[in-house]
């Protein structure tokens, strides 16, 4: 006679692991707070809370070895797991957003930077602010560092970009810290000279690509010019450069990001062949925000969460069919949500963490030195909301911006164990919350989870993700892949 798991049902919970569950195409779908998940059947599900399985079965010993059942864990194998996915809070902010400057040459139907003209040179950033960022950001408790340029076009102030450049590598030398850099750019003020420069020191650089010419055109106009002739011929030209330099050309690459605007939908299948075309095999698909321009012009180029869902879905079923067929790409955010279901380790990736980064993993600081709990806090101050504001570099210290108000706010706000809707959810170990948007969709940092457009989004993602793994086990492999970081060391050796 097989052996039972006798239960006696007031004492159940001492017997069965801490986990979630929702109901997934049939099945239940069960996670742990390691980031461990199983699909059972709900004849299984039910055995296995009545305390009635069978411990000779392959469900027993699955749940068992993913820590589903508290008599069989392994407390110091959770622990040291639970420390390794949480282990990006042992620090200070890492990455540190520069705004060189607000000019750009480049009128987005989205622009979240609140943008100006290129003759308004008052929006640049000067020599003397420049070097009190580069100080405030390296009193930093974390041992890495990345200073990402961003604006408007940041390569409109290339004597910033020099500056800041330089200075932080002597000062990583002084500090021992590990630095990278990178630059977020449109490429329309790329030179020769330029490129030359940012490859000498090594400064990674990332455009935008919103799919074939008369997408990207409809979506970033350039004055006078074609915005996509000028991105595709620069990153035609960085990549041959690296090539030239004897860079691995899977690691050294211009990356490029996607912002989906209403004009977007209709397009998915020819986005991804863009992208195959210019040789890019990883695309990041990214909604529209509710910032600056986006903000305004949202009837006209926004969407429902329901329209971007079934969009997003189109690229994922296009980009799995590509691999199935031979074809090596993949899409950044579900290799983001992967990282946290199928490895040990969290990408870190700040709007996908709990508490998200805003203040504790990144900091944004303004062409004028004023400093703000990240991009997106930056972006609302544009638009005549100083809330997320946390000083200035002229004037606070790293203490002073650490322990304001504003930031340990959006920590709490953003920590999922608090937050009702997100802390019983089964996606809680894969998932983020962005308290910013939040405040501008709903009103209040603290969002309304049932009607939260961003939570419809990630939910439906993950679903689709497990859902996907369910039906056919071969995209597992695939998906694995998806994880394995193909991206160049960004750090400088100093």
């Amino acid at each position: 006679m097989k052996e039972l798991i006798t239960i006696d049902p007031k004492n159940i919970s001492k017997k069965l692991g801490f986990f979630r569950f929702s109901p997934v195409n049939g099945s239940y779908l069960l996670t742990n707070d390691v980031g461990d998940f199983v699909f059972i059947t709900p004849a299984h599900f039910e055995q296995f809370i009545s305390g009635q399985l069978d411990k000779e079965s392959d469900i027993f010993k699955e749940l068992k070895d993913k820590h589903f059942i508290r008599e069989e864990a392994d407390k110091e194998i959770l622990e040291t797991r639970y420390r390794r996915k949480n282990e990006f809070l042992n620090f200070g902010p890492h990455l540190h957003i520069v705004i060189t400057t607000l000019r750009c040459n480049e009128r987005c139907i989205y622009c979240h930077a609140s943008r100006r003209n290129m003759d308004e040179t008052s929006y640049d950033m000067g020599l003397h602010t420049a070097k009190k960022v580069v100080d405030t950001i390296f009193q930093t408790t974390s041992p890495n560092i990345i200073i990402e340029f961003q604006g408007g076009e940041p390569l409109a102030n290339m004597e910033a970009i020099r500056f800041i450049t330089e200075y932080a590598t002597e000062k990583s030398k002084e500090e021992d810290k590990r630095l990278g850099i990178t630059l977020v750019t449109n490429l329309s003020l790329m030179t020769e000279e330029t490129m030359k420069y940012l490859l000498d020191h090594n400064v990674m650089i990332c455009t935008s690509l919103d799919g074939p010419e008369h997408l990207h055109n409809k979506n970033r106009v350039l004055s006078g010019g074609s915005s996509y002739g000028e991105a595709v011929k620069w990153i035609k030209r960085i990549n041959e450069e690296y090539v030239k330099r004897g860079l691995e050309p899977e690691l050294y690459h211009v990356d490029a990001l996607l912002t989906t605007s209403q004009y977007s939908l209709p397009y998915a299948k020819e986005i991804v062949d863009e992208y195959l075309n210019l040789g890019i095999r990883a695309l990041h698909v990214r909604p529209l925000n509710p910032f600056g321009t986006a903000k305004k012009a949202w009837d006209i180029i926004g969407y429902t969460p329901e329209e971007y869902i079934d969009f997003y879905k189109q690229v994922l079923d296009y980009v799995i069919e590509l691999n199935l067929q031979g074809t090596d790409m993949l899409e950044r955010t579900a290799a983001i949500f992967l990282s946290k279901i199928l490895t040990e380790d969290d990408p870190d990736f700040l709007d996908l963490r709990s508490p998200c980064g805003a203040g504790i993993g990144q900091l944004a600081y303004n062409y004028d030195g004023k400093v703000f709990t990240c991009d997106e806090g930056r972006m609302v101050f544009q638009m005549d909301d100083d809330i997320f504001l946390l000083g200035d570099v002229g004037t606070n210290t790293y203490t002073d911006l650490i322990h304001h108000e504003a930031l340990r706010s959006l920590t709490i706000a953003s920590c999922l164990d608090c937050l009702p809707g997100c802390t019983d959810c089964v996606f809680k170990p894969y998932c983020g919350v962005c308290p910013i948007y939040n405040y501008m969709e709903q009103g209040d940092i603290f969002g309304q989870i049932p009607n939260n457009g961003r939570c419809k989004i990630h939910k439906a993602i993950l679903t689709y993700l497990f859902t996907r793994m369910r039906e056919n086990p071969e995209l597992k492999e695939i998906f694995t892949r998806w994880t394995i970081n193909k991206r160049p060391l960004l750090y400088i050796d100093t």
